[in-house]
């Protein structure tokens, strides 16, 4: 690919391009995945550990695929292509950036399902079906829904229409309207939910159980579920952010900008994990009950408790407000390819990209039913193949060989043109990202492979 300068449009404020990044970090995976993953890990320690490695490992390579974008000036394939001409690197560097647009897409097929459940719950909250329901009625009614081929579809093509629509509209009158509506009702529903659970009498407990360590509780593989975690909740190594960056104006600071959306990104987690284990623990229920603490054990909580309809509700609305400004972004860079490279319009490249992973994601809708038994990656359905391959594979590769281009083949005159750091941090950030973080997302990949 020649030189090219393709990205036009720009962010209107730097805390539109905040918002935007923050709605792409923020999703299922703050609200389903760190309360989860952090109840089986014990709490307090796992939550500190997780933290450092948000400074170590997630923030530094966060910053380096935004340097990456802006620098490169076009969506990730082109604005690799154009970096690697001028660092005078090897041409194939553009594969990198199909490696994010790819990953994107392909987890596009399967989160566009996952959000499904949440619109569903949502109505159904809505409509009082939680109100006073057994544990064992949340567990036939969520077994039935993944059990349904039909209702799947509909709620996977519901969540896909919402977030093919919005891209379409462009970055200013689509993306960016989007998440200025999305993102201030998410936080607003968070801190009414955060109101509740300060008022209820678990949440001291749930606050000692986040925030005091406990070091005999955390085994290693519990760091290594921090240290992935912390890697994969920030939305790097898929071209997302690359895409973002290269919307966003020089005059704004990359390194204040990616500190601001790790921060917030980081504290709708903690402020959910603190929300979701008050109502648990209010119930007597489990704090470790794994991947069903969102649709099995909340539901149930939310069902015994006083104003449970309300905060049911409003809690279900925001999962689907924070799965839906994660969607959008998943086929962002995608679309600004097809658009900026072949010359697709972007109604005609969005639609194109949605049918096609619509199509994929029905493969997801059947692996919970009619295709349980057919394996395609060892003994894994399709969903947990193409999760396996993305989040597993092609997400640390490349949020691996983007640090190395950025500490190793980027002179050190063009990370400064990007960042404007002073100079002990200066040093500190080409070292992490040279040495810590390169080595720390080594250590995850392997140990996931294995």
């Amino acid at each position: 690919m020649s030189r090219l300068k393709l990205s036009t449009t720009s962010w209107t404020t730097q805390t539109a391009f905040i918002m935007a990044a923050t709605g792409s970090a923020v999703g299922l995976g703050n609200l389903w995945k760190f309360p989860y993953i952090t109840g089986e890990n014990g709490g307090g320690a796992f939550v500190l550990v997780y933290l450092l490695c948000v400074l170590l490992i997630g923030l530094p390579v966060l910053i380096a695929e935004i340097t990456l974008g802006r620098r490169g000036g076009a969506n990730p394939p082109q604005a690799l292509s154009n970096l690697a001409k001028e660092s005078k690197a090897s041409k194939w560097w553009w594969l990198l950036g199909l490696n994010g647009l790819l990953a994107g897409c392909l987890i596009l097929s399967f989160y566009t399902v996952i959000a499904g459940w949440g619109v569903a719950y949502f109505f159904e909250s809505l409509s009082g079906d939680f109100i006073n329901i057994s544990a064992k009625s949340v567990s036939t009614n969520f077994s039935s829904l993944i059990a349904n081929p039909w209702q799947l579809a509909f709620w996977h093509t519901v969540a896909m229409l919402i977030t093919v629509y919005i891209v379409s509209k462009g970055v200013k009158g689509g993306l960016e309207k989007a998440v200025n509506i999305m993102m201030p009702g998410l936080f607003i529903i968070l801190l009414i939910l955060l109101g509740y659970a300060a008022s209820t009498d678990a949440f001291a407990e749930s606050f000692h159980f986040l925030f005091y360590p406990d070091f005999s509780k955390l085994t290693w593989q519990g760091v290594l579920v921090a240290m992935g975690h912390a890697f994969f909740t920030l939305s790097v190594g898929m071209g997302t952010m690359m895409v973002y960056g290269s919307y966003l104006s020089k005059d704004y600071s990359i390194p204040r900008a990616g500190l601001w959306i790790a921060l917030i990104d980081t504290l709708v987690a903690l402020i959910a994990g603190l929300v979701i284990f008050s109502v648990v623990f209010a119930n007597h229920l489990h704090a470790g009950s794994g991947p069903g603490l969102l649709f099995q054990t909340l539901p149930v909580a939310f069902g015994k408790m006083s104003g449970g309809w309300f905060f049911g509700t409003l809690f279900f609305a925001l999962v689907v407000l924070a799965a839906l400004s994660s969607a959008i972004s998943l086929i962002e860079p995608a679309a600004s390819w097809l658009e900026q490279n072949w010359g697709i319009k972007r109604l005609k490249a969005t639609v194109i990209l949605g049918l096609l992973t619509w199509v994929l994601g029905l493969g997801t809708v059947l692996s919970f039913n009619e295709w349980k038994s057919v394996h395609f990656i060892g003994d894994r359905t399709l969903f947990d193949s193409l999760d396996f391959l993305t989040t597993n594979i092609m997400l640390p590769l490349g949020g691996l060989l983007m640090a190395v281009f950025v500490a190793w083949v980027m002179t050190q005159q063009q990370r400064d043109d990007e960042m404007e750091m002073p100079s002990p941090w200066k040093d500190f950030y080409r070292n992490v990202l040279k040495f810590i973080t390169p080595t720390a997302i080594l250590i995850v990949f392997i140990y996931n492979l294995l």
